[in-house]
């Protein structure tokens, strides 16, 4: 009985997610080819299916055969159970919320990020405001739903990060930044400063596209499976076996948006494009959580990407590329300007050291909005604040401050702070690498990455949900999650570039 209930759970999981796929797909052309025009229409092709996908989730009949399934689920780390244990959680999600309200944020939150995308635009927070208004007060409805007494918050943070607390975020913030306060201040106080001007001269975006796969492909990611365009906020959509989406923007004048956030991007899509195929729509093809995920992203393009053993090999072929811009300039200055510690407004454009600070007040700013009430009114005159407060000195203009993330539009609210846990999680996975793959630095000088991909995806990728962030954190490293690998890498990188 049991295996026959599995398997039917199996069958109709993975036709849902085939479904899941193709709403992929939808939002993946809605952010780079849809036009405009097409918003309302993509809410309602959206719509309908989140709903289908609700009432499979949600079907009786799959509580009855999770019953049967769960009654002799065997091995707790096994395919079977695994799949099984998350299924029991993914359903009892599901059933707490009305299928009208899954539509209904459906199709106002697909309306959203084209009306947020506008504003950004024309730098008009007003225009948004009232669907930013209605986005919240319906995750706020979600977020009740679901909250079986936890914070509000915690239920939505719970859908993004597995077993994680609001309460435990604010003490490994606190941690992180008052770790790295003094190291910014002793950076600003450096008497050695980049030449940043190195990274504003002419490269035009046809060649920074071609270098940019040439990087993303030497790091391991299959074009073959993938792809690269253009969007408005970079994205990785992972739609299916070997259909790996990756994207960024260009700017003419600003080498490192485009580039970096093609290694970020490209990092996501090695996560994606390493899950096991033959568990593709299952819990054990699946990645675990966003936090791990972004400590991939931020794993190649910081610990990877901005290494000076990393520009040792590919400076060269950059020169090439852009002879005319780079022509006058060492390969130690570039590996400085990269690397250099500038409080920016933009938070993908953020060094290393001061992106955190970012992330703090985001989660701030939507705690606020889920637990304190804070009225969409009020959210450009707090951001600004806040961000005085953090960087000490005003945002000119909306598009550079509450307008320029795009998670809100979508209704991701829980979402930002799994950036931090994702450089938390990188640091802490590269420190084990070092010590478990050889002299990854000897291997990057050399143009070597399958090694350390490799490594990663037996480590990470092909574990599925395998465990929980926390628990693969203990399962890869040996230790619980801890903010001092991060801390060690910054200091000592950053006390050797601006010799502190």
């Amino acid at each position: 009985m049991a295996k026959e209930a599995y398997k039917k759970l199996y069958d109709h999981m993975k036709e849902t997610s085939v479904l899941g796929s193709c709403a992929g797909v939808l939002g993946w052309d809605e952010r780079t080819y849809m036009p405009r025009g097409g918003s309302s229409h993509r809410g309602d092709q959206l719509a309908l299916l989140a709903g289908i996908i609700h009432s499979r989730m949600t079907d009786p009949d799959v509580g009855r055969l999770l019953e049967d399934a769960e009654a002799n689920a065997g091995y707790p780390l096994s395919p079977e159970a695994v799949n099984t244990r998350h299924w029991r959680r993914f359903y009892d999600r599901q059933t707490k919320l009305p299928k009208e309200l899954v539509e209904e944020i459906a199709r106002v939150t697909t309306v959203g990020q084209q009306a947020w995308s506008d504003a950004r635009e024309k730098n008009d927070y007003a225009s948004f405001k009232p669907t930013l208004g209605e986005i919240v007060k319906l995750k706020k409805e979600e977020a009740s739903a679901l909250s079986d007494g936890r914070g509000r918050y915690d239920a939505l943070l719970d859908d993004y990060e597995p077993g994680e607390t609001s309460e435990n975020l604010k003490q490994v913030f606190k941690d992180l930044r008052d770790a790295l306060v003094p190291l910014v201040e002793a950076i600003g106080n450096a008497d050695s400063k980049p030449d940043l001007g190195i990274l504003h001269r002419d490269y035009a975006e046809d060649r920074q596209e071609s270098f940019g796969k040439m990087a993303a492909e030497a790091i391991g990611f299959d074009f073959e499976s993938g792809r690269l365009d253009v969007t408005t906020h970079p994205f990785c959509s992972g739609l299916g076996p070997r259909d790996t989406r990756i994207t960024t923007r260009y700017d003419r004048n600003e080498l490192n948006q485009a580039f970096f956030g093609i290694l970020h991007e490209a990092g996501h899509g090695l996560y994606d494009q390493g899950l096991d195929s033959d568990h593709w729509g299952m819990p054990m093809g699946e990645a675990v959580s966003l936090g791990i995920h972004e400590s991939q992203s931020r794993m190649w393009e910081n610990f990877v990407g901005r290494s000076a053993s990393f520009w040792s090999y590919f400076y060269p072929k950059l020169k090439e590329v852009f002879p005319e811009a780079l022509s006058d300039v060492a390969v130690e200055d570039f590996v400085f300007a990269v690397n250099g510690v500038r409080p920016s407004t933009i938070r993908v454009e953020a060094d290393e050291i001061t992106y955190n600070l970012h992330i703090l007040l985001r989660f701030e700013m939507e705690l606020a909005l889920i637990e304190e009430d804070l009225s969409v009114d009020d959210v450009p005159s707090l951001w600004n604040e806040k961000f005085k407060m953090y960087f000490g000195f005003e945002i000119e203009n909306d598009t550079d401050g509450c307008l320029q993330d795009i998670h809100w539009s979508c209704g991701g609210i829980g979402y930002f702070p799994t950036y931090t846990l994702g450089n938390l999680y990188g640091a802490q996975f590269f420190d084990t690498a070092r010590e478990e793959v050889g002299d990854l630095d000897a291997q990057f000088e050399a143009g070597e990455f399958e090694p350390l991909k490799s490594w990663l995806t037996e480590k990470i990728y092909r574990q599925g949900m395998r465990y929980l962030p926390a628990e693969l954190a203990v399962e890869v490293t040996g230790k619980p999650l801890s903010h001092e690998p991060l801390v060690n890498h910054l200091t000592t990188k950053y006390s050797g570039l601006y010799g502190l």
